[in-house]
């Protein structure tokens, strides 16, 4: 929202610098992106009057014409422009001047015809093309009245401005308007608002109900509608003070008429629509819904079919806007219209919002309308429309309006707790203190009892709904940089939750052995999961769809986050990132039925592809989580009945028994369809699962006092049996004598029999109560060996 501070100084004192306006308002919650100062750079470049213009004899499109500049002697200055006639005020940039930008001008000649100086246009003084009138936009901009010749331009049409750009939140739609952001600067400083003059010099006899009847048929979506009725108009060029500040805000000028109305929309944010009244058949105005198929040209001169759910402003006969959004080719305002029916009403945020949308025309009004508009100002729009008329001369407003309100709308009142708001906000203010900040921001307040305040705001702040949004009115207000650190005041503990502090654990984690972090949309395409090849009955094909997505690849939520893993993998490897290690923790939906919210899941998924990455690099990264989850009782299973995974090179990662994900080497028909021509390791796990079996407490063991005897075996097992298979035989049958047992050497060659293969341990053997002894160990020892050979056929290898 640009606004121009001398514009913003007629509703509101502004007695400061723009830097501490622009703090205070920063500091009140109004968001700047810029500041911009206009003409601060421009010098030497006057007002000037052309006195002659003839052809240059050496050139066919270029114009010798003299200029009065205030000087005893004319200027005479060469120049390509086409729009200059004797008797025009121009500006002129003498010789040494400076224009926007820096550019400097000096005189010289032309097709050996000297000029002292160059005439202007509006864009060498600053302005951007889209807000430069029409007329002016590739020849000089030729002045509107008379001037001095020689004064200084930029004083003499008051160019130097500064334009603040605020940032409006959704939820602030009444501050996209001129005497919004004042009503916000008034509050911020303690200052008096001036609203607009809404009154006429005079007006006709006759009333509006004479000219035009008004029929809501559709009162859902159309709360009011106000017409006003204005004769004898004369459409011309509007005063330069209105286009100045049109342009300043970002509009182009076009016509008296339909600057007024694009004048009151920045001024007040209320929408304005204006109509010839010889285009409106049977002088009615019918709101009503769109036949649909039914074809419409608007004022862009582009034919658009319209559904039956797009409420349209129609006449006696048919269509003459679409409501909200643009009016009709068929109805604008021409050179020759002389009496006008001025629109201003509100309709449905979701209405013009779907409309908009549908039809691909975002305009102005709709950007409005679609926030959220209070039906209580659309008179005051109207109203304000025909002063500016009057104002100007630019018609005759006809008496009266017909108003059409059938629900109207009503300021209610909400009861705060002084004692709640102190608590949230870590103040100590008073009841009169908050009921002040409340009557700054133009609220009615009552004292209801001595804690609390009945606050009755006006209608335009339709964000004012709970006790908590007066909360943050007092904290903005007062200062957010007023407000104290403090401690909290009730027993409580402080921190973040646990299932968050353990999810915190696990990124320090990944991140630490050289994993990073990605984050993935959770609206999905229903196409992912056939990607991975899941299978046709499982639950992650069941999605919660979206009832109104934004296409076919964000139409529901994601059930799983590999999909999304792949897609991120195939995006590095299509870049020649060669080395690819990331992980996600995201939420995944589960379809419950349809009167239940889905079910809510956190999942965790992993992937890598690149040099020296295998799947035991991956199985390795699982059980540093579980290491740093606490969780002992885990077991990792061989599988092969995935679609997804390649057999044999798969695991199921079993948590106290349970399932709680699935790892390992991406299928190659799977990583195929993602285009990646090397292995790819991945899996997921189920994240809810494993955090319920966390337990990071961390308990002191004292070392041991007693040495430790170390055996190594190397065993000769078929190629079938796991490495699992033997620890868990050692575990079990020696007891507690076994500290631990490590496998430090796998082979297969030469020497070992085709099917089998060599595994080497090595175990520890201690005790906590006494120094072992041979005689001790080896009998548990040789029990272990006789127990694998029984169950694993697994013996000793001759080394």
């Amino acid at each position: 929202m640009l606004v121009p501070i001398s514009w913003l100084r007629e509703y509101v004192d502004i007695n400061m610098n723009t830097q501490e306006f622009a703090d205070g308002m920063i500091m009140s919650g109004s968001n700047i992106e810029t500041v911009t100062a206009f003409c601060e750079d421009i010098k030497n470049v006057v007002v000037g009057r052309i006195i002659s213009v003839r052809d240059h004899e050496d050139s066919d499109h270029l114009l010798i014409v003299n200029v009065d500049v205030g000087d005893p002697e004319p200027l005479q200055i060469v120049t390509g422009a086409t729009n200059v006639e004797k008797g025009q005020y121009v500006p002129v940039a003498l010789d040494g001047s400076i224009l926007a930008g820096g550019i400097k001008i000096k005189k010289g000649k032309l097709r050996g015809v000297q000029s002292n100086g160059m005439l202007c246009s509006f864009s060498e003084l600053g302005f951007e093309d889209k807000v430069i009138p029409v007329k002016y936009k590739d020849g000089i901009w030729i002045l509107n009245g008379e001037y001095d010749p020689g004064a200084d331009l930029v004083e003499a049409l008051g160019l130097r401005e500064t334009v603040v750009d605020f940032e409006i939140t959704p939820n602030r739609p009444d501050c996209l308007s001129i005497i919004g952001i004042a009503r916000e600067a008034a509050a911020t400083f303690e200052s008096d608002l001036r609203n607009p003059d809404t009154g006429t010099k005079d007006t006709v006899g006759t009333a509006a109900e004479d000219y035009i009847a008004v029929q809501i048929k559709k009162p859902d979506l159309c709360r009011r509608y106000v017409a006003r009725v204005a004769k004898d108009i004369k459409i011309e060029e509007s005063p330069w003070w209105l286009q100045k500040r049109l342009m300043f805000a970002g509009m182009r000028p076009i016509n008296n008429i339909v600057d007024i109305t694009n004048y009151v929309l920045l001024e007040t944010g209320h929408p304005i629509h204006a109509f010839d009244i010889r285009t409106i058949e049977k002088n009615q105005i019918i709101v009503d819904t769109a036949g649909d198929g039914e074809k419409f040209t608007t004022l862009d001169e582009s034919e658009r079919i319209l559904t039956d759910d797009m409420l349209m402003i129609n006449d006696g006969v048919g269509p003459i806007a679409i409501a909200g959004v643009m009016g009709g080719l068929n109805s604008e305002i021409r050179d020759d219209t002389d009496t006008i029916v001025v629109e201003s009403a509100n309709f449905d945020m979701d209405s013009v919002r779907i409309t908009s949308k549908k039809l691909g025309l975002r305009t102005e009004a709709s950007s409005r309308f679609e926030k959220g508009m209070d039906s209580n100002l659309s008179l005051i729009a109207a109203d304000r429309v025909c002063s500016l008329i009057s104002l100007i001369n630019a018609g005759v407003v006809v008496g009266g309006a017909v108003d059409n309100y059938p629900t109207k709308i009503k300021p209610k009142t909400i009861e705060v707790r002084v004692g709640k708001i102190n608590s949230v906000l870590g103040t100590d203010l008073s009841s009169g203190d908050m009921s002040g900040i409340f009557r700054r921001l133009e609220m009615k307040v009552a004292d209801g009892s001595d804690d609390i305040i009945r606050v009755t705001p006006p209608t335009i702040r339709m964000d004012l709904n709970e006790e908590i949004d007066f909360s943050e009115e007092v904290a903005r207000i007062y200062g957010y940089n007023n407000l104290k650190v403090t401690g909290h005041k009730d027993n409580c503990e402080a921190g973040m939750p646990a299932d968050r502090m353990l999810r915190d654990l696990i990124r320090s984690t990944m991140t630490g052995i050289g994993y990073k972090e990605i984050q993935t949309y959770s609206f999905v395409s229903p196409v992912g999961v056939e990607s991975i090849n899941t299978p046709t009955d499982s639950c992650k094909r069941d999605f919660v769809k979206l009832i109104n997505p934004l296409g076919e690849e964000n139409s529901v939520m994601r059930t799983t986050l590999l999909p999304a893993m792949m897609e991120v993998m195939e995006r590095n490897y299509k870049r020649n990132i060669r080395d690819f290690n990331a992980f996600e923790i995201g939420n995944t939906f589960f379809n419950k039925n349809d009167m239940e919210l889905p079910d809510e899941r956190y999942s965790f998924s992993i992937g890598s592809y690149g040099n020296d990455r295998d799947f035991f690099s991956l199985k390795g990264a699982v059980i540093n989580i579980l290491d740093i989850l606490g969780i002992e009782e885990y077991d990792f299973e061989a599988f092969s009945e995935s679609g997804t995974y390649h057999p044999g090179i798969c695991a199921v990662l079993k948590v106290n028994g349970e399932k709680t994900g699935i790892f390992g080497e991406i299928h190659p028909d799977v990583r195929g369809v993602y285009g990646i021509d090397e292995k790819v390791y991945a899996g997921e796990i189920d994240l809810k699962s494993l955090l319920d079996h966390a337990d990071i407490m961390r308990y002191y063991r004292p070392l041991p006092k007693y040495p430790f005897i170390n055996l190594d075996i190397s065993l000769l097992v078929k190629d079938d049996i796991t490495v699992k298979a033997i620890e868990d035989i050692a575990v079990g049958a020696t007891g507690d004598l076994l500290e631990s047992i490590t496998l430090f050497d796998k082979y297969k060659g030469k020497q070992i029999p085709e099917g089998m293969k060599s595994l080497s341990f090595s175990l520890i053997y201690r005790s906590g109560e006494r120094t072992l002894t041979d005689e001790e160990v080896m009998p548990v020892h040789q029990k272990l060996l006789d127990k694998l050979d029984k169950d694993l056929g697994a013996v000793l290898r001759d080394v």
